[in-house]
């Protein structure tokens, strides 16, 4: 393919290098079979290796460029923007494609990837509207402005045109010599990577960017339609991140196997490898596809080579450290860290991630009403895979660092967070790439962010967070390191709260049973097992064996962390709640009944222990008969909670159910019917309707309607 050519007879071969998303050997003519006459290597065809095979989706932005050409407006520039891989030229080529077709319409390409290939591309340009031998000679040669004589020609063209010029990824090029002009009779349609509109002054800019998951499936299907059905093309069109290039190297790949023929099914199973870069790369040997540039394990290098040449290597250490994440928003916020400095300058941070932006390389994104950065997975795998070994760990531990500033050091009861959401796939996309150095370190922050998942309510999040850690961290950790049976008990705790009680018991008993072999009785995670099991055992109704268990916990603690430890505290409040009335009264020597007091001295009123510590004492007092005491306790506590949770969190739930007893209980049926009623609907949409807490409720509400209920 050709470029054009540059206006010398005897430079009649010359070979220019691309390096963009193109690669294309650029041969110059000057005889009778040139570009004029219609011979082989012409700027009157777009220089790319292979036309897609057809252009899906891009409705949108084809239908605008159409109507610029329909209506012959002359003195635009358009500019397609966007990462490696996604498909600018192609939208290029089509339009090109419908532009030539019409009669009296002119399309003229050009590589503008390095100076060498726009220059020649641009004065082959000339050379077709007009340009004589001596005009072209005299600009090569630097005694005339070339980019003038270029302009002067497509100003006086007798036919409209369209100027393509792709891969145009540095602009720097553009106005060094002032290449980049209007005219009244053509357009101009630029492919860039550069997304900063600075570079662009008065054209219209338009993101190109990964296709609609029915248009990535169509891709497959159009290379590889015996492979499988539209719905598995759809499941590998999602694994490959429904990138242009990935699938047309996928598709390519499975149109060509013979002996063997793949179908798309076994096709994404190989997706799930470690290696799935390697294996959408293969798919270029099937599409004869030699350079490259077509790779997408090489596709975005020529962009981190550039970052070094223009001084910006910082950005590829930004871009290093973003592939030891996930391919899904990531908040700013974790950028801003002192201990980025392990990896770049912590000034530079800025600098650096405005040059991936300005690159496509990444894109800034609003998840959850967080400002994010997200980047592409085969991208993100591209770059992780070609990373030096010698960088990982710095990388690791730097990446694990910035993951501990973003969870909440010390987790604590709250409304739903989807800001946490945000971190999970992080956290666990971390663990996969992790070394055995840093293994435990992850573990131990993804462990505590799904406590802040479970804190808010999000236990469905909180389970899976703590399972997921608990599998990838085995890669490098036995199943009896410290931080995985923690994460396995976060999981045990989680399973309670979802009202699994058989699964819960199981996961925590064998997580307390090996800890007490390992760490000791007291050791605080062994209590802290010990204390979610006794809540499970408690909702088994075997609550003799939870009482014992309890108790234990609370000496235990005592022991390791102090009387007045929250932990300790907590322990304590769940004696209120779990003895019979007679043995409050006498528990630790009549001063268990004092507890909400001794809380709100060392922690403070608004503790959550305190709350707890409230609650639990207002269900002790409602068991000893003293409703009024109860009742006004109780109503405090849950107007406390639901100003601080809302109406939906699960505690405030609980207290509003103990206020329908009392008030109840006061001669208030009427009202703690009310009560009951609201409660048994917030249960039954926030847990379904076979949750045993929301039976419980319901069963409550019955009994009050029927007047079977007494205190």
């Amino acid at each position: 393919m050709t470029g054009g050519t540059d206006g010398h007879a005897e430079d009649h071969g010359r070979v220019y290098q691309s390096h963009g998303d193109q690669h294309i050997s650029e041969h110059h003519h000057y005889n009778d079979d040139g570009p004029d006459n219609g011979g082989p290597d012409s700027v009157r065809r777009p220089a790319v290796g292979r036309l897609p095979v057809a252009l899906r989706d891009r409705s949108e932005v084809m239908e605008r460029l159409r109507t610029s050409m329909r209506t012959e407006r002359g003195g635009q520039v358009y500019v397609l923007y966007g990462m490696g891989g996604s498909g600018k030229t192609a939208v290029a080529c089509a339009l090109f494609q419908e532009v030539t077709a019409e009669a009296g319409r002119v399309g003229l390409w050009v590589n503008a990837s390095d100076r060498a290939s726009l220059r020649a591309g641009m004065l082959a340009v000339a050379a077709d509207r007009g340009a004589d031998d001596s005009e072209l000679l005299a600009a090569r040669n630097g005694l005339r402005p070339a980019a003038d004589l270029v302009w002067r020609y497509l100003d006086r063209s007798a036919e409209p045109w369209l100027l393509v010029l792709d891969n145009t990824d540095e602009p720097e090029i553009l106005r060094d010599g002032d290449w980049l002009r209007t005219s009244p009779r053509g357009t101009v349609l630029v492919t860039t990577r550069r997304a900063a509109a600075r570079w662009w002054p008065g054209a219209e800019l338009q993101y190109i960017g990964v296709l609609p998951r029915e248009d990535a499936a169509l891709v497959l299907r159009d290379l590889a339609p015996h492979s499988g059905t539209t719905e598995q093309a759809a499941r590998v069109a999602d694994r490959l991140g429904r990138l242009p290039l990935a699938l047309t190297l996928a598709g390519g790949f499975l149109s060509r196997q013979v002996i063997d023929p793949w179908t798309m099914d076994a096709y994404g199973d190989q997706l799930d490898s470690d290696e799935r870069v390697q294996l959408i790369d293969r798919g270029a040997d099937a599409l004869s596809e030699a350079d490259p540039r077509h790779l997408v394990g090489l596709t975005w290098q020529l962009t981190l080579d550039a970052f070094e040449a223009r001084g910006l290597p910082e950005a590829a250490a930004l871009l290093r450290l973003l592939a030891r994440f996930a391919a899904e928003p990531l908040p700013l916020a974790l950028l801003n860290h002192a201990d980025i400095g392990a990896v770049l300058p912590r000034a530079r941070t800025e600098t650096a991630l405005r040059a991936l932006l300005d690159q496509s390389l990444s894109e800034l994104v609003d998840a959850a009403g967080t400002r994010c950065v997200q980047s592409h997975g085969i991208l993100l795998d591209s770059v992780s895979a070609a990373t030096p070994a010698d960088l990982m760990p710095a990388l690791d531990t730097t990446a694990v660092r910035l993951l501990d500033g973003a969870v909440p050091a010390v987790p604590d009861a709250g409304p739903h967070d989807p800001r946490l959401r945000l971190l999970v796939p992080h956290a666990l996309a971390l663990l996969g790439h992790v070394g055995e150095s840093s293994a435990a370190d992850a573990l131990a922050v993804t462990t505590r962010l799904a406590t802040a998942l479970h804190r808010t309510g999000d236990y469905v999040s909180a389970r899976e967070t703590a399972r997921n850690a608990a599998d990838l961290a085995q890669r490098h950790l036995d199943a009896d390191h410290r931080t995985v049976l923690a994460a396995r008990s976060r999981e045990g705790r989680a399973l309670f709260r979802l009202g699994r009680y058989a699964e819960a018991e199981a996961v925590l008993r064998t997580v307390r049973d090996t800890q007490v072999r390992l760490f000791g009785a007291d050791d605080p995670d062994t209590t802290d097992s010990g204390y979610g099991l006794q809540l499970v055992l408690a909702n088994l109704g075997r609550r003799e064996e939870a009482v014992a268990l309890l108790r234990d916990t609370v000496a235990a603690r005592r022991s390791a962390l102090g009387a007045g430890h929250p932990l300790t505290l907590r322990a304590r409040a769940g004696l209120l709640e779990m003895l019979p009335a007679a043995e409050v009264v006498t528990e630790e020597d009549g001063a268990l009944l004092s507890l909400p007091s001794e809380c709100e001295r060392v922690l403070g009123p608004d503790h959550t222990v305190t709350l707890g510590a409230r609650h639990n004492h207002a269900w002790a007092l409602y068991l000893l008969g003293r409703f009024a005491e109860a009742d006004r306790e109780i109503r405090q506590v849950a107007e406390t909670y639901e100003r601080r949770f809302g109406p939906e969190y699960p505690i405030v739930l609980a207290a509003r159910q103990l206020l329908s007893r009392t008030r109840a209980a006061l001669g208030h049926r009427e009202e703690g019917i009310a009560l009951m009623t609201d409660v048994v609907e917030r249960r039954d949409r926030g847990l379904g309707p076979e949750h045993p807490f929301t039976v419980a409720s319901r069963n409550l509400l019955d009994a009050y309607r029927s007047g079977r209920w007494g205190p």
